[in-house]
């Protein structure tokens, strides 16, 4: 994926198992635990391109999120401040190849990024 593409929706949910079986036969998506994310289930769509994960609902993580590729974190952070948004979750390591963020914007949205590679899954 490039810079600015969408490529990964986490949804929060209460119960992984229910959420795992509703969305699966709601949408028809392809959903597992792969080595590494356990208690993490990732969702792939029929398209094959998009997907996410279901990811444990907490205080600060109630709505889904979508999360765009960049090309570097750190950089989008820095523009985000100048633009009036927000830094919420700052870069934080996912596995040796990749790291997440987030921040809101202007609006009180909260946006995701990823940047590098994951080992597999839907991301």
């Amino acid at each position: 994926m490039a810079h600015g593409d969408i490529t990964h929706i986490d949804i929060p949910v209460g119960d992984v198992q229910a959420a795992s079986q509703f969305y699966g036969t709601l949408f028809g998506w392809q959903i597992a635990e792969i080595p590494g994310f356990e208690s993490y289930p990732m969702w792939s769509a029929p398209n094959g391109i998009s997907g996410g994960g279901l990811a444990p609902r907490s205080e600060g993580f109630t709505a889904p999120r979508s999360y765009v590729e960049v090309d570097s974190i750190d950089a989008v952070l820095a523009r985000v401040a100048e633009l009036g948004g927000e830094v919420r979750a700052p870069r934080t390591p996912i596995d040796d190849t990749s790291w997440w963020a987030s921040f809101v914007d202007p609006d009180g949205n909260e946006i995701g990024l990823v940047e590098g590679t994951t080992g597999g899954g839907a991301a």
